[in-house]
């Protein structure tokens, strides 16, 4: 098991930005890499960025990227996720999720932590 707790959601207009947090723990939580996805009302949920935990590799989804920025703090087992001009439709509940791989695909991450809200409104 690699419990994950999300933090860092809340309301934001447009422009502006918002930090996630999403902390692991557990011994194994160092060998997986930690991935954002968000869902937003009436969507499917949708990559937004993932880390490896020990290589720094990252990768971004297209919507996202150059916005977004996702980092690690090894010694806080914390990936964080950097949102800067953030726009309505980024208003989703975002989740982070652990999984063995460096990879878009939701299939690919075994676990999941309950997710945040980020609200971009006026």
């Amino acid at each position: 098991q690699v419990p994950l707790v999300e933090s860092g959601g809340g309301l934001v207009q447009p422009g502006g930005s918002l930090r996630l947090s999403c902390a692991a723990s557990g011994r194994t939580a160092r060998d997986y890499a930690i991935g954002w996805f968000r869902q937003a009302p009436g969507k499917e949920r949708e990559f937004v960025a993932t880390i490896t935990w020990s290589a720094l590799s990252t990768l971004y989804a297209e919507s996202i990227e150059g916005r977004f920025t996702i980092s690690r703090d090894h010694a806080k087992n914390t990936v964080y996720l950097q949102m800067n001009s953030l726009k309505p439709e980024d208003t989703a509940v975002y989740f982070c999720a652990a999984g063995f791989h460096l990879s878009g695909s939701q299939g690919e991450y075994d676990y999941w932590g309950q997710g945040t809200q980020v609200t971009v409104s006026s």
